[in-house]
């Protein structure tokens, strides 16, 4: 008997296939709050993303409507699966419709790889990708320096806000997400760009 006091078992949630999420499904968010913090949500895209702070998801699943705690939101299947951990808040571009506010999720099966290192030693054990210490914005597929970083590696290589990154490893950069692969494509962290 549980009385109201008792704190209620917890059973770990059923890892999803995020593979299978499509644009068009219908999934529930649920943030953190209880049950007032879920609510459903639709998949409005499935699109790279790559962020001004040396980030870039594949396939990450966007969401619409909006949730304000999205951060480490639980979104769940139809058949109560986890399929994505909220990331963002940001806007989606819907062809024809012009961007709408919405959610990233981070897609579970990112994550399956890497599960035991990250509850068993709040990493992964794969090795670190290359970290210039740059924030970088893409304005018709040329992709400039907005920051640089105190003491990172592209201050010390003498990057500066505005400097255009044309090349890297003298191939050329065609958007954010082609000068990330290429920088990553050199070897891990300590490699030489």
């Amino acid at each position: 008997i549980l009385r109201a006091k008792e704190p209620l078992p917890v059973a770990p949630m059923e890892l999803g296939d995020s593979s299978a999420v499509e644009e068009g499904d219908a999934l529930l968010v649920a943030g953190y709050g209880g049950t007032e913090a879920v609510q459903g949500a639709r998949v409005v895209s499935r699109k790279e993303f790559a962020g001004y702070w040396e980030y870039l998801l594949e396939k990450p699943i966007f969401t619409a409507p909006p949730v304000p705690n999205f951060g480490g939101a639980a979104l769940i299947d139809r058949k109560g699966r986890l399929v994505g951990i909220g990331s963002l808040l940001t806007q989606v571009l819907i062809p024809g419709l012009g961007s709408i506010a919405g959610n990233m999720f981070v897609p579970i099966d990112l994550i399956k790889p890497i599960l035991s290192d990250l509850i068993s030693k709040g990493r992964s054990s794969k090795p670190s990708r290359p970290w210039l210490g740059v924030n970088i914005e893409e304005a018709h597929g040329r992709v400039f320096v907005t920051r640089v970083n105190s003491g990172s590696p592209a201050e010390k290589a003498g990057l500066q806000v505005g400097d255009l990154l044309l090349t890297v490893d003298k191939k050329e950069v065609k958007g954010l997400a082609d000068f990330y692969r290429k920088v990553w494509a050199l070897g891990e962290a300590g490699a030489k760009i």
